[in-house]
């Protein structure tokens, strides 16, 4: 939270620029205030106290100020809620996010596969062991399921996990794999000819190079997915599902949670192809949790990684959901959003103020006293704008994607 407080958002470039050209006019304004004064036939003294008044009231505390106290408040109030930020990039980029690219397993599912069905004790006894070494939900649905069954499992050896496909290991000197139809077949296991119709997850096991059959796994929606996905629509966010599971079982969690469009077995590099493409007219998020996901996490504008997930997502993302799962999705972009509204109201009444007090100290108006008050309270009330960010509540649906 420190760091995030502490990194410059995109935005505040615009107080930089502005400011390189604004103090060197300033400074022009100043010594021709005080020259106009001199010739108008106040002495030397009146003619400096009037310069000293316009360099004071012209002080750009506020315009510096504008965007880091909104950023120090809207990462501070993300960690109350559940959102860590990286930094005040990830911030301002949230708030321009049109594309919401979902994970479906331990993402829009509660993550909490089951087996269905009775499949051959000893398949499963096998398939279990080996998956053993892999930390996907589906494989610790499988080691869970065979434990609860009474099986006594092996130590797998020789352990390979091909991240979105499957994973190959000898357990007591067989040869074991489980994983997608794809992953079988290119280690030329041949299957049944017939297409898979099931609406659950499917591993597919092969023992010695022989199909020895398949596990069905199902989960459930997560209790928040359906009230998420609305908010990012009334966000204007459209969601996405991109998944390496099946065709009919991504299908059934997406018509479950409201998403229209899904992207299905789908591999880990190709989940990164796709959100590259959609870069090309959107601002796209991506939200995972497992290592299969961190390319696409990578590849996104924004990266949002799920606190229960593995540490690789966590590590290539932008933004980490600490607790509340998908039901604190929404707070990224609300947050954000208010965050970015609060930036630019800064600005501009920072603007404001010193577009309108500089002719005034200029016509000898104020005082340098009355000006540094003014100026105490311009940047005062920056502030108060910002630290009303803490009271936000951005899970609520806001305005558009540039905050309108």
């Amino acid at each position: 939270v420190e760091d995030a407080q502490g990194a410059k958002a995109p935005i505040a470039r615009i107080a930089d620029r502005v400011s390189a050209v604004f103090v060197p006019i300033v400074l022009v304004i100043a010594a021709g205030t005080a020259i106009a004064w001199w010739i108008a036939g106040t002495d030397a003294a009146g003619a400096i106290e009037h310069a000293v008044a316009v360099l004071v009231i012209a002080c750009p505390c506020a315009l510096g100020l504008a965007t880091p106290a909104a950023v120090a408040v809207g990462t501070a109030r993300g960690a109350e809620l559940g959102v860590l930020f990286r930094d005040g990039v990830a911030l301002e980029t949230a708030s321009r996010i049109t594309v919401a690219c979902l994970d479906k397993t331990g993402t829009l599912t509660a993550g909490t596969p089951a087996i269905t069905g009775e499949p051959d004790g000893d398949m499963l006894r096998l398939a279990a062991s080996a998956e053993q070494a892999s930390e996907h939900p589906i494989a610790r649905a499988i080691v869970d399921g065979a434990r609860a069954r009474g099986l006594a499992l092996e130590s797998p050896e020789d352990a390979r996990v091909e991240p979105g496909a499957g994973i190959s290991a000898r357990v007591g000197g067989r040869r074991v794999l489980v994983g997608t139809r794809e992953f079988l077949a290119l280690a030329e296991v041949e299957l049944p000819a017939e297409p898979d119709r099931h609406a659950a997850s499917v591993s597919h096991v092969a023992i010695d190079g022989a199909y020895a059959g398949a596990i069905e796994i199902a989960d459930q929606p997560a209790p928040a997915a359906r009230d998420a996905v609305a908010a990012l629509t009334a966000l204007g966010i459209r969601a996405i599902m991109i998944t390496g599971d099946r065709e009919p079982a991504a299908r059934a969690i997406a018509d479950r949670v409201g998403i229209s469009v899904v992207h299905a077995n789908v591999r880990p590099t190709a989940k990164a192809a796709i959100v590259r493409e959609l870069r090309a007219t959107d601002r796209v998020a991506m939200i995972g949790d497992g290592i299969n996901d961190a390319p696409a996490l990578a590849a996104a504008d924004l990266g949002i990684a799920l606190g229960s997930g593995t540490d690789i997502a966590a590590a290539a993302a932008d933004v980490t959901l600490l607790r509340g799962g998908i039901a604190n999705l929404p707070i990224v972009f609300g947050l954000a959003r208010a965050t970015l509204r609060t930036i630019r109201r800064n600005l501009i009444a920072a603007s404001i103020y010193n577009l309108t007090c500089i002719p005034i100290a200029a016509a000898g108006l104020l005082s340098p006293v009355l000006a540094s008050a003014a100026m105490s309270l311009s940047s005062v009330s920056v502030l108060l704008s910002s630290l009303a960010l803490a009271r936000t509540s951005p899970n609520k649906p806001g305005r558009g994607p540039h905050g309108t």
